[in-house]
């Protein structure tokens, strides 16, 4: 990997191009530069969730993912480089399972919305699904490993199981839920009389 920062404003990217990892130079708004800071905003937003009042497992997994999304990063830094690792999306995987498990099955559509928590993982995984288009995006010009747009797809549905969660983990004590959607036809379907 190229050498770790030890100025921050060298001007290099007045002209409108950044450096890669490799030490090749490209237009700042090429796709790999706007993969890379999709995944570095995501990686943004998970921090902000993690000033939230957590469930200490979730702010060790979130923690675990920052990790990994920089992993990330630094993978689409290098063309051809691999640094994300298969067991980082059993992991996703694993935590997708437990906590799936835990949460009543949905009837309805929710809204992104809840608690401060659980709106916070609703960004991030908007912002996820954003990253995961820019990899799909870049993998379609550039030859890439299918784990990094895996992981980010498998990311962006934890981070909806997560907003579950932390709708149910409230810091005053009281029972949470989710937000359902009001929709105009399940309204009048549960105001039409039993057709039986």
């Amino acid at each position: 990997m190229a050498n770790r920062l030890t100025q921050i404003a060298t001007r290099t990217g007045d002209d409108g191009t950044t450096g890669l990892g490799d030490n090749t130079r490209v237009s700042k708004n090429s796709l790999r530069v706007h993969a890379m800071g999709d995944v570095d905003e995501l990686n943004s937003h998970i921090g902000v969730l993690l000033c939230e009042p957590l469930p200490e497992p979730v702010r060790e997994l979130l923690v675990e993912i920052q990790h990994q999304l920089f992993n990330l990063g630094g993978e689409l830094s290098i063309p051809g480089f691999e640094l994300l690792q298969p067991q980082a999306l059993a992991t996703l995987d694993d935590a997708l399972a437990h906590y799936n498990a835990q949460l009543p099955r949905l009837q309805e559509f929710i809204l992104p919305a809840g608690t401060r928590a659980a709106a916070q993982a609703h960004v991030c995984r908007t912002v996820a699904r954003r990253a995961e288009r820019a990899v799909v995006a870049l993998g379609a010009q550039d030859a890439l490993k299918d784990t990094p747009r895996q992981y980010l797809n498998r990311l962006s549905d934890l981070m909806f199981v997560l907003a579950r969660v932390l709708n149910r983990h409230r810091s005053d004590g009281l029972p949470g839920d989710d937000v359902y959607w009001r929709s105009a036809r399940l309204a009048r379907a549960a105001q039409e009389p039993d057709a039986g």
